[in-house]
């Protein structure tokens, strides 16, 4: 993906989905890439993804939303 940074991977989809709601209430676009195993899911990695610009600013979000 170009011109977007991976900022959190994960294998709990359920945990990449809630923080991708907070970065979008922020006004930040973010994207999931599950990469999970379909049949196996517990092989695989769920990634989320931000626009460049926003790398730093997601990543302080997201590091004082997980401490909460």
């Amino acid at each position: 993906m170009e011109n977007w940074t991976k900022v959190l991977e994960t294998t709990d989809l359920q945990h990449a989905e809630l923080m991708r709601s907070v970065l979008i209430n922020e006004g930040i676009e973010a994207v999931i890439i599950n990469q999970k195993d379909s049949s196996y899911t517990v092989f695989g990695s769920v990634l989320l993804y931000v626009p460049d610009e926003f790398v730093a600013q997601a990543s302080e979000i997201l590091k004082n939303s997980e401490g909460e």
